[in-house]
């Protein structure tokens, strides 16, 4: 089974993106870290084997961009709508992540498209430590398995699996990850992978 690697991401501007950083960063700070966030993650996105590479996005193209991956407008109100969307535009087979995971690899993401094309499986889902997750994965666009699921919140994460599994859906659990949200996270994940752009970026706001 060939499958998309989707990436489900806002354009990092100063005061729109990883507020939950300010303080102790300032907004430009924590637009510089959404850029190095998104960076490293499609890079991870890149070396990965995949069907197609596809950055689902909420803002305007910038330079970040790396030749390779297609650019589709996110669509919809809340988050849930937003995923719907997502895997309908794109279609399925299909592995979604947020740009949240920059210590994210080739490896976690292989590993997801396989559990997606084992025998037996219809979705995957990658847990975060906060209670979210960190990917999402389905054979087919399912609209039903996003919409009125609640979204960032500590139970998130099992709300999800519990609706796939209402769904019918045998689901293959991931490894879980631990995103950024607060600086204690952007610490923790930076020592994760220290050769890293979102390392290198955390250093220089000197709140690292």
């Amino acid at each position: 089974m060939s499958a998309a690697l989707m990436v489900l991401a806002k354009a990092p501007r100063p005061g729109r993106s990883k507020t939950r950083l300010c303080p102790p960063c300032t907004p430009r700070d924590a637009a510089a870290l959404a850029r190095a966030a998104l960076a490293d993650t499609l890079d991870a996105v890149l070396a990965t084997p995949a069907a197609r590479r596809v950055l689902v996005l909420d803002g305007p193209v910038g330079d970040w961009l790396a030749p390779g991956v297609e650019v589709v407008a996110q669509r919809g109100a809340g988050l849930d709508e937003r995923l719907a969307h997502a895997f309908a535009d794109v279609g399925g087979p299909a592995l979604l992540v947020g740009m949240d995971t920059p210590q994210v690899t080739r490896g976690d993401l292989a590993r997801g498209l396989e559990r997606l094309a084992a025998p037996g499986v219809d979705a995957v889902l990658g847990p975060a430590t906060d209670g979210g997750y960190w990917a999402i994965g389905l054979r087919e666009a399912q609209p039903r398995a996003f919409l009125g699921v609640p979204m960032s919140t500590a139970r998130t994460g099992r709300a999800q699996h519990e609706r796939l599994r209402q769904l019918g859906l045998r689901v293959a659990l991931l490894p879980a990850l631990r995103d950024v949200d607060r600086i204690a996270d952007a610490r923790a994940v930076a020592a994760l992978a220290p050769a890293g752009r979102f390392a290198r970026a955390l250093a220089l706001t000197g709140v690292a």
